[in-house]
């Protein structure tokens, strides 16, 4: 079927202008054969409630859409975590969000799930991301040391953030073994895994040097 064009150039589907014919063509008919319209306005209001049921959540996605769009809780190029995947919001539609996960695949969440759950955006004011690692000591060791040490080696590290400062914590301790934590900031958020190994093969090697032994 040949396409239409209006005046104004503005193209018209075909099909739509078929369709619009049948149905004009059908209540027509039904008129000239004396059936009562109001009984076909009750089905066709009965039959509306029906699809809006079943549009619910379709609706609902595209006014979290919308919402998303205006407000900007979460933005592209945002770091989040929803429902246990992780990723960069790469796009955000109508219906639907894409993140790419760390792993290469893209996760299609619904607009409604970003808006009616909990997302932790991990980029949402700033780049910094805290970041932590914990080493077991055998007890008996200088544990002023093994502070001194952690502190030094999180000062060293060009991706860790001079603001907030390194923090170094003794969080726990048995007849074995003292449990220490250290705890930076790092501007590098999407590489933050990077950084934590670094730190890690660090501050096993310096205790390695130091003969700190660990468990």
């Amino acid at each position: 079927m040949a396409a239409f064009w209006t005046s104004d150039s503005d193209y018209v589907d075909p099909s739509v202008l078929h369709y619009a014919i049948l149905l004009v063509g059908f209540f027509i008919a039904l008129a000239t054969l004396g059936i009562d319209l109001s009984q076909i306005t009750l089905l066709a209001g009965a039959l509306s409630v029906g699809i809006g049921f079943g549009l619910q959540n379709v609706i609902n996605n595209f006014v979290s859409g919308l919402i998303l769009l205006f407000e900007r809780p979460i933005k592209i190029g945002d770091v989040i975590e929803v429902s246990g995947n992780v990723g960069e919001v790469r796009r955000i539609g109508i219906r639907a969000s894409v993140i790419r996960t760390s792993d290469g695949s893209e996760v299609i969440v619904p607009n409604g799930l970003l808006i009616s759950s909990q997302v932790t955006n991990w980029t949402f004011s700033d780049q910094q991301r805290a970041i932590e690692v914990s080493v077991n000591v055998v007890s008996g060791m200088d544990t002023h040391r093994v502070v001194e040490l952690l502190k030094s080696i999180a000062a060293g590290h060009p991706d860790v953030a001079k603001q907030p400062v390194p923090e170094v914590y003794m969080v726990n301790f048995t007849a074995g073994a003292v449990t220490f934590q250290l705890r930076v900031w790092t501007d590098r958020s999407r590489q933050w895994i990077q950084v934590r190994s670094d730190l890690a093969l660090a501050v096993n090697e310096a205790l390695a040097r130091e003969r700190i032994a660990i468990v």
